[in-house]
């Protein structure tokens, strides 16, 4: 007789205050290479904010409330720039828009959790958190796990970029420091060991070409442009590939169908 599943909700209530706070440490333990990494983001995004005219209190709620590192910049370089609120938010949307992807790819480990654990995660999932939990199965799955990398991600990231906004108030041009290499650095360190199944191969690939080849030939929003190029080329090889790993065997996903 087959043993009836426990659902993910149930099972992180039953465990113990002491395995919770071993599954939240041990989440927090594993983001924290990434928190270290993304430093230099926060810097830069806390010292644009203040040279876009945002006050320290607006600074840091915009820091707190968005949560994106990559909008947050996009955004406050615009808003620097004149530019009308349609336009930021447009903007910002297409950029945060692999997040829809994240949700979807884990919507079978989340979906189970009561409204609170997917309003709480679903606000920390960010491309690292994504990177530590994206691909795991409902049975390795640990919500309490989930939450300490996410939370210690959110306040490494604040902190970050509360550094920042006072740092632009008081050490004018940080950005000529080179400190926007952390943000290529950060996307390497998340993207490069995922490389593992010939789905994702092919959409760094694509990336890759696409956007090299936009840049060469000045093309605006060639960035954009790569990045749905490579979703759609990602999603297509899925489609056709499944989720077979580059060394010819299966994904844990597949083991459980079969």
């Amino acid at each position: 007789m087959k043993e009836k599943e426990i659902p993910k909700e149930t099972s992180a209530v039953l465990l113990t205050g002491k395995e919770k706070r071993r599954l939240f440490k041990q989440g927090a333990l594993a983001v924290m290479p990434l928190c270290v990494a993304v430093i230099p983001w926060g810097l830069l995004a806390g010292s644009f904010a203040i040279d876009a005219g945002l006050d320290v209190f607006q600074s840091v709620a915009m820091s707190a409330i968005v949560f994106a590192g990559a909008a947050q910049l996009v955004a406050t370089g615009l808003l620097k720039a004149g530019i009308g609120i349609v336009t930021i938010l447009l903007t910002t949307f297409f950029i945060t828009s692999r997040h829809l992807l994240y949700s979807i790819t884990m919507r079978n480990v989340i979906s189970p959790l009561s409204l609170r654990w997917r309003l709480g995660l679903g606000f920390l999932l960010t491309d690292e958190l994504f990177a530590l939990c994206g691909n795991q199965s409902p049975q390795r799955f640990q919500p309490w796990y989930a939450l300490g990398a996410g939370l210690w991600f959110y306040i490494s990231w604040n902190i970050a970029t509360l550094a920042g906004i006072f740092a632009g108030k008081f050490i004018p041009n940080l950005d000529s420091l080179g400190l926007d290499f952390a943000i290529a650095a950060t996307f390497i360190a998340i993207v490069v060991p995922s490389i593992q199944r010939w789905p994702v191969l092919i959409t760094v690939l694509i990336a890759l070409v696409m956007s090299v080849l936009m840049a060469a030939l000045d093309i605006e929003g060639g960035l954009m442009i790569a990045s749905l190029t490579a979703m759609l080329g990602g999603y297509m090889s899925e489609r056709l590939m499944g989720n077979t790993l580059i060394h010819g065997e299966v994904t844990e996903k597949q083991q459980e169908e079969k």
